[in-house]
């Protein structure tokens, strides 16, 4: 019945007619929370309430006196608002955090600010330290490194031409730097005599058959073809070096430039005899000492003067290791 009589009403009517209802149910709420303790009204002070517009008069009508009930506002509207001042400390409290926070940031920056610094200050004190700890150590004189291994490769000598006898020396131009140390190179001390030395060489494709003998300097290449000291024993891993020379002291190694690859080299001790195949032949400068280098297989490698009565390079055979041939 309410519900049709409503619907009588004009907008505007309709529209003070919820306000007072909202305003009602707000200050419902209100007592409540006093009532419960939790709102404080203070005497003097009543919160604005803005002013509803007047309702019109009813009009006349069978329905008026449902109008006038329906528009009719409550007692409980004259009530006062009480004011709620928990929002202004909930706002303190939060800036007051809020400053708490930018407080404790700016105090951590400064502490690795500080951590840094302290750092810094460390290193470049514990750096002092170390320099003057260093300054207190005496060094010690350098000295001269000993000439301990060859700058040229071995045989090397002048050729015997124009009815000159053949000496000692580089026939080629040797770099003047290199000089002093090849006239300062003392020989090693020849090793005494072992069973595992080599002794014998032979190369069937160039009629070659010698006697080996330690030492590649000038004394020993006049007795045969001469051994690196410290290289490696027939058959064993490493690089065998030998050495003799072309046009003096019976020619022995005259023809290395003749092998081609896949000729043998037999290298034969008191006790073994041992087969090598040469993989290659190669022409290089008498500072080319690397062919002397130590490797990580059985190799033999040849050296001699080249070209013959000419020696300015030396020519190189490589070789290596394919059986251990027959006992001796």
């Amino acid at each position: 019945m309410s519900d049709r009589k409503a619907d009588d009403l004009s907008v505007k009517e309709l529209e003070q007619l919820l306000y007072r209802k909202k305003r009602q149910q707000r200050l419902q709420r209100l007592e409540r929370l006093q009532q419960d303790g939790r709102l404080v009204i203070v005497d003097g002070l009543t919160p604005p309430h803005p002013t509803p517009p007047p309702l019109p008069r009813p009009e006349a009508s069978p329905t008026g006196a449902m109008r006038n009930y329906l528009l009719e506002p409550d007692s409980s509207e004259t009530q006062p608002e009480p004011d709620r001042p928990g929002i202004q400390w909930r706002w303190i409290a939060n800036k007051f955090l809020l400053f708490i926070e930018i407080g404790a940031v700016i105090g951590l920056i400064f502490v690795l600010g500080g951590l840094w610094l302290t750092r810094q200050e460390l290193n470049q004190e514990l750096m002092e330290a170390q320099q003057v700890q260093v300054a207190s150590v005496a060094l010690p004189t350098p000295t001269a490194t000993p000439i301990i291994g060859l700058v040229v490769l071995p045989s090397g000598h002048k050729p015997p031409v124009d009815g000159r006898p053949a000496e000692a020396g580089e026939a080629g131009d040797i770099p003047a730097h290199l000089m002093p140390a090849i006239n300062a190179y003392i020989p090693p001390p020849i090793p005494t005599p072992g069973p595992e030395q080599a002794r014998r060489v032979e190369i069937p494709a160039i009629a070659v058959d010698s006697t080996i003998v330690q030492g590649v300097d000038w004394d020993q290449l006049k007795k045969g073809v001469g051994q690196l000291v410290n290289a490696a024993q027939p058959g064993q891993e490493g690089n065998l070096v030998l050495a003799a020379h072309n046009d003096i002291f019976g020619e022995i190694f005259r023809h290395l430039d003749k092998l081609t690859p896949g000729d043998e080299i037999v290298i034969s001790t008191e006790r073994q005899s041992y087969t090598y195949v040469v993989r290659q032949v190669e022409v290089v400068e008498p500072t080319a000492v690397s062919v002397m280098d130590p490797t990580d297989h059985a190799q033999v490698t040849l050296i001699s003067c080249y070209p013959y009565q000419i020696n300015t390079h030396r020519i190189v055979v490589f070789a290596d290791l394919v059986t251990g041939g027959n006992s001796s």
